[in-house]
């Protein structure tokens, strides 16, 4: 697991990335605790079992769009830039790979047909206008 912290100020992590090849059996958490958007990753081997639970709720408080990508097929190209708009770090996202952005901007490019990939993202999203800005 890589862990990218902006050059502008290195107390802000700008996003976790893992490869399919590092999940293991264990449970492996991208996330710090202190984000909003939670993630985490495991290799199931049949009969494993998580026990009936609902989350409570609380109340809780954010300014920040946080996102992770899921690629399941194909392979994507992400750039992701830093708290200044500079390009800080790029990576080749392929099947089974994620990637959590918790701050800075970023880009994606597909680099075969047919790839398939989930977003995932804090909410609720007020659309295009109020939440994007190009850089």
């Amino acid at each position: 697991m890589k862990r990218i912290y902006s050059n502008i100020d290195p107390s802000k992590l700008i996003l976790t990335e893992i490869r399919r090849a590092e999940l293991s059996e264990y449970r492996v958490d991208l996330s710090p605790d202190e984000e909003f958007l939670q993630v985490s990753g495991r290799k199931l081997n049949k009969d494993v079992r998580a026990p009936a639970h609902r989350h409570l709720p609380i109340d809780r408080s954010t300014d920040i769009t946080q996102e992770a990508w899921i690629v399941l097929s194909g392979r994507i190209k992400g750039v992701f830039y830093d708290l200044n708009n500079e390009v800080l770090y790029e990576t080749i996202l392929k099947c089974g790979d994620c990637v959590v952005l918790y701050r800075g901007g970023h880009s994606l490019e597909t680099l075969e047909e047919d790839t398939l990939f989930y977003e995932i993202k804090t909410g609720p999203y007020f659309g295009l206008e109020a939440d994007k800005e190009s850089i």
